[in-house]
């Protein structure tokens, strides 16, 4: 069988070190996946998911002219399910636009207190996005104020 990218092959795990993993493959070669093509998830520990001497299905994604072999453990699956992502109320789904000026007699209220992870997000978000905003519009309407070694 000749090895060619994106074949997907059978190996083993010979050695594992802290950027990846070395897998023998047929005709006595071998290659490394990369710690970012072990898993869909984030892989902080190699001999988290791999041992030595593992039977691994192994997908060749690339050889570069020192004919050293590239393998992705992960690409030989299709990636998993991801949940729909919620939207924010009132439609929109992604972040407020930025810019622009704050309404006249806008008048803030302090937020309710969060309960959860997403509302404590959403907080801080918005939160930053106004001092954002309100930042673009000291500098657009008066410039730079911060000091500097401007004329005198």
């Amino acid at each position: 069988m000749e090895l060619v990218v994106g074949a997907i092959v059978d190996g083993k795990v010979t050695g594992i070190t802290k950027f990846g993993a070395f897998v023998s493959l047929p005709e006595g070669r071998s290659g490394l996946v990369h710690i970012s093509e072990i898993a869909y998830t984030y892989v902080n520990e190699v001999s988290d998911h791999l041992r030595e001497g593992q039977e691994v299905k192994v997908k060749i994604i690339g050889i570069d002219q020192s004919n050293r072999i590239n393998l992705s453990i992960r690409q030989v699956e299709p990636p998993p399910q991801r949940p729909p992502r919620q939207g924010r109320p009132g439609g929109g789904g992604g972040r407020p636009r930025q810019g622009g000026s704050r309404p006249m007699g806008f008048v803030h209220q302090p937020p309710k207190e969060p309960t959860d992870f997403e509302d404590r997000l959403k907080q801080f978000m918005q939160s930053s996005d106004s001092k954002l905003s309100e930042l673009r519009y000291i500098e657009k309407k008066g410039g730079n104020r911060r000091g500097g070694g401007g004329r005198r």
